[in-house]
């Protein structure tokens, strides 16, 4: 029972990550202008993109070999 929770904290927090990069991105889109609001995008937007992804897939792989 105490891993699903932290499973559960796992996933949420790297929802919480991909969904700030998805938002910083949106923004970016919307109201950036030049090569600063694409650095701010490829940048910020896609390095919290890859954070996100690289947590939820290190959470998928902990939870598989934790449980034998």
């Amino acid at each position: 029972m105490l891993s699903a929770n932290a499973m559960e904290r796992r996933l949420q927090f790297a929802g919480i990550l991909l969904m700030l990069g998805l938002l910083v991105e949106a923004l970016c889109l919307t109201f950036g202008r030049g090569a600063v609001g694409f650095l701010i995008f490829a940048g910020v937007g896609g390095f919290s993109l890859l954070l996100g992804i690289s947590y939820y897939l290190l959470a998928l792989v902990r939870s598989g070999s934790g449980g034998h």
